[in-house]
């Protein structure tokens, strides 16, 4: 066996379609689109779900029960590797975090992760901890403070 005796199993690829390409593909001038009408025309057809003006099955539909995707707490998140940027026994704050472009925005508050090494003491103000993230702290002798 060479390399130049290997070829893929049969049926395993297709040549793809070359649309637009005059004699023998069977897809030239019109491209297999037709000759007029919505579909044949770059960026026409009409969006998922449309049923040509009848009413859509998601509207015929009842909407029922209740999410509470609406009312859900979202945290910002930051991992212990970021808090390496500060100096030996800072107050590390979210107003803190946020001035130093660390984080974007609090969101509905902060949670800190165990990802990555700690090595500085220091008192970290959060909303949440993750219990890695306390242990870390505490064990270089800083503090883990919940808001």
């Amino acid at each position: 066996m060479k390399l130049h005796t290997i070829y893929p199993n049969e049926g395993s690829t297709k040549t793809r379609k070359r649309v637009g390409r005059g004699v023998g593909s069977g897809l030239g001038k019109t491209s297999g689109r037709g000759e007029n009408g919505q579909n044949s025309r770059s960026g026409g057809g009409v969006r998922p779900g449309f049923e040509g003006g009848q009413l859509p099955l998601f509207r015929r539909l009842p909407k029922r029960g209740f999410s509470n995707a609406k009312f859900k707490t979202t945290y910002a998140v930051i991992n212990l590797s970021d808090l390496n940027n500060f100096e030996e026994n800072t107050v590390i704050t979210p107003e803190l975090l946020k001035d130093m472009g660390i984080l974007k925005n609090q969101l509905d508050g902060v949670k800190v992760l165990g990802n990555g090494t700690l090595e500085k003491k220091l008192t970290v103000k959060a909303n949440k901890f993750s219990n890695i993230a306390k242990e870390e702290i505490e064990k270089l002798g800083g503090k883990a403070e919940v808001i």
